[in-house]
Parts: structure tokens; sequence; C-alpha cells
């Protein structure tokens, strides 16, 4: 009788543990799944520059941004350049707000609008004269890493400047003539190796390529006759 009871006791015990562990379990798979972190270029200028001191430079029409498929979502991407460069990576907990080249666009934008008008092909406004279109390409967008320890932001894009005919508007009164291109490739060094680092160096990166694509433009626009 002993045995039996302490046999029973056992079983007892162990359907008890049994039940007590399904438990657990199935409050961990009700846990919600870590959400990625979101990032994006940071704020932009904080303040307007006071106009008087600004000269304005010639409106621009700033076309869409066309970015290569692999770029072509919200995904952070790195490569191992020691490892395995032609492979892209995506972070598993790190996201854009928006894809690259929309982001890059909106950047882009904000910068130019602070001296100059910057107009939107889709909106059909007219211009007083020529104009300018700029298209921008990127190609490469990523965290790039040369060791475990060393890695930088890799940004590198086409741009091309197009000029409608003098009788129309953004959307070129007659057919577009290629002006000037020019490719812009920038590296800025990551802070630390992890998404978060990545972010803040390719976020550094397209703002120093939008600056240099800021000083091409200017040169190109005083070269153009009758400037």
């Amino acid at each position: 009788m002993k045995i039996r009871a302490a046999c029973a006791y056992s079983m007892g015990a162990r359907a008890l543990f049994a039940l007590f562990f399904l438990v657990l379990s199935g409050c961990g798979s009700l846990q919600p799944a870590a959400r990625p972190v979101v990032y994006d270029f940071g704020p932009g200028a904080l303040q307007s520059a006071p106009a008087s001191r600004i000269a304005p430079l010639p409106p621009v029409a700033l076309s869409g941004v066309h970015a290569a498929s692999a770029l072509d979502s919200t995904a952070v991407l790195y490569r191992l350049i020691y490892s395995d460069v032609q492979q892209l990576r995506p972070y598993a907990q790190a996201r854009w707000s928006m894809a690259p080249a929309e982001l890059l666009r909106q950047r882009l934008r904000e910068y130019l609008g602070q001296r100059r008008a910057v107009l939107n092909p889709a909106d059909g406004v007219l211009a007083a004269g020529p104009l300018l279109t700029l298209r921008i390409e990127l190609d490469e967008f990523s965290h790039i890493f040369e060791s475990a320890n060393s890695s930088a932001g890799l940004v590198r894009l086409r741009a091309t400047l197009g000029q409608a005919g003098v009788t129309g508007g953004v959307n070129g009164g007659g057919q577009e003539t290629f002006v000037a291109q020019r490719s812009f490739i920038v590296q800025r060094p990551s802070t630390s190796q992890d998404a978060a680092g990545g972010a803040r160096a390719l976020s550094a990166a397209a703002d120093a390529a939008i600056l240099e694509i800021d000083v091409w433009l200017q040169q190109t626009q005083l070269a153009l006759p009758g400037r």
C-alpha cells in the first residue's frame, strides 16, 4: 500500500509539474513580439534663416528619387565587406520610417528649399523661364562593415539635370534637354557597430551628399547661358 501511495504521489507531482510547465509556456507565447526600432534622418533644420541674409537662387524642379530594387523597402541594410561583400542583409529589429529614397527626397527638398523655390513636377506649376529638373538615382544606401569593429554609412547616388523648353513649366513645355550629370559617393563613420550606429552614419552621409549636390547644382546653374 505504501508503495502504491508513493507511486500515486509521484505521478501526481509529475502531472502537476507538467501542467505548470504548459501554463508557463502558454503565457510565454502570449507575450507580444518585440517591435522594430524605427529611424529617420532626424528633424533637420530647427529654425529658418532670416530672409534678409539669404540671396535667393534660381528655382529647381525636384523629381522623384528612384532607388535600386534592393533598396525599395524600409529595411536598414548592412554589408560585411570582410566576409561577403555581395550580400545585403537587413537588421531584424530596425526599420526606416520610409523607404530611403523617400527620406532622401524629403531631406533634399527641405535643404534646397532654404534658398530657392523647389517645385514638384506633379503640381504643374508654371515657371517664368527655362527650368532645371533634378533627378536622383539611389544605387547604394547601406551600413558597411570593414571589420567587426569598424563600419560606416555608405551612400552612392547619381544626379541628373535636365532643362525644359522656354515655353513650359515644371512638366516641360516641349522636350527636355540634358544639362549635366554627376555621381556622388559619400561615407561617414559609424560610432557603434549596430543598427543605431548605422542609421546615424547613413543619415550623416545623406546630409553630406545633399551638401555636395547643392554645390554642384549652384555651379551648374551659374554656368548656364543667361545666368
